[in-house]
This record gives structure tokens, sequence and C-alpha cells, in this order.
């Protein structure tokens, strides 16, 4: 499986993840919302590089122009309730995409014991499409796991994308461990080395 990890090649990425993290900034909630959908847009578009195109003849007013469109079908799946403004992001590119939504929440049994549930879910067919599964947070991969099985009751897709603003190592090992290989890719902001007794990333 392949990870893609932003933080590698500093960009306007690593600006917009340093202002998510400042907790100064946080409490500016337009711009946090708004630095959750730039990243989604600039993931999106590196994405679309590693997509399939197909040459059409678009007639423009003064002759045809032969022009690359997409030639996949992409659904857009976002865990609830946190990766709604990190899904807009994506879907201001991907306006064509189909759209799919899964809540997953934990379940505390003890302070630091919990179980992760899936409620509920609403997809189309995935089957030989593109899924991009999108959370803010991959922070144990449990979520992410369950929500991408959930998921597959609607279907094969041809290749899935994982994309998270901030993952603990442990999350990405876990996502190599439990996801096809041959047909996955993870789109990180930045990993963090810990997660908590509570199963937070740290720094986060």
């Amino acid at each position: 499986m392949e990870v893609i990890n932003f933080a590698d090649q500093p960009s306007l990425v690593s600006q917009y993840m340093s202002e998510l993290r400042d907790i100064n900034v946080q409490n500016d909630m337009l711009r946090f919302r708004r630095n959750l959908e730039r990243i989604g847009e600039i993931m999106a578009f590196e994405i679309s590089k590693r997509m399939r195109y197909k040459t059409v003849d678009v007639t423009t007013p003064l002759a045809v122009a032969p022009c690359q469109i997409l030639d996949e079908q992409v659904v857009l799946a976002t865990i609830f309730r946190a990766g709604i403004p990190f899904h807009k992001g994506f879907l201001d590119y991907f306006d064509h995409a189909q759209n799919a939504f899964v809540s997953a929440y934990r379940k505390y049994r003890e302070k630091e014991n919990f179980d992760v549930f899936i409620e509920y879910i609403a997809s189309p067919k995935l089957d030989g499409k593109t899924l991009i599964i999108a959370d803010p947070m991959l922070a144990t991969g449990a979520s992410m796991e369950l929500s991408y099985r959930a998921l597959l009751t609607k279907g094969e897709p041809a290749h899935v994308h994982v994309a998270s603003i901030i993952a603990s190592k442990k999350a990405v090992d876990y996502v190599r461990e439990t996801f096809p290989a041959d047909k996955t890719t993870l789109w990180v902001g930045a990993i963090d080395d810990v997660i908590n007794e509570h199963s937070y990333i740290v720094p986060g």
C-alpha cells in the first residue's frame, strides 16, 4: 500500500496544517472549517492525477478541441460528522462524484476502553468505482476499517483512497494490515508518532 504524507514535501498544506493544530487559531471556527476544506481540495487534486482519463471532442465557438475528461466514477464517502467540511473540499473538485455517508461512533465501556459502532450507512453501488473515504482524524484506524467493511456491502470498488488530515503511526500501520494493499492508497496531511491512553493523537 502506498502512503502519501504531505508533510514529507512542504507545501501550502503545511501552512493550513499549522493553523489547524494551533489552539488559538482553532477558536476561529470559520477558518478551521475552511482549512479542512482547502486540504480536501488539494488532496482531491493530487488524487485526480492518479485517475484514468479519456479524450473527447469538445466544440468551441471556432473549432473542435480534443479534451481529457475523467473516465472513472468516483464515490466520496465520509464518516459523520467531523468529516463534513473535509468532504466538501473533495466535492468542490469531484463535482460529478456520488456521495456516501457512514455514521461511526465510540461507545465507551470504561474510561479508556471503547468499541466502535456503525449506526447508519447510505451509499450508491460501489462495484468497479473509485472510492474515496475521507475522515479528518485517523486515530486507531478502527472506525475507518469498520466504515470500509460497511461500505463493502454496497459492492467492491476498483480502488480505495483513504484520506485523513492527521493520522497516528499506529493507525497507518493498522490500515496497512486491514485494507487490500494492491488497491488502496492512503493520503495524510501529517503522521504523528504518539496516541495516548484515550486514543487521541498527540500532538494532534
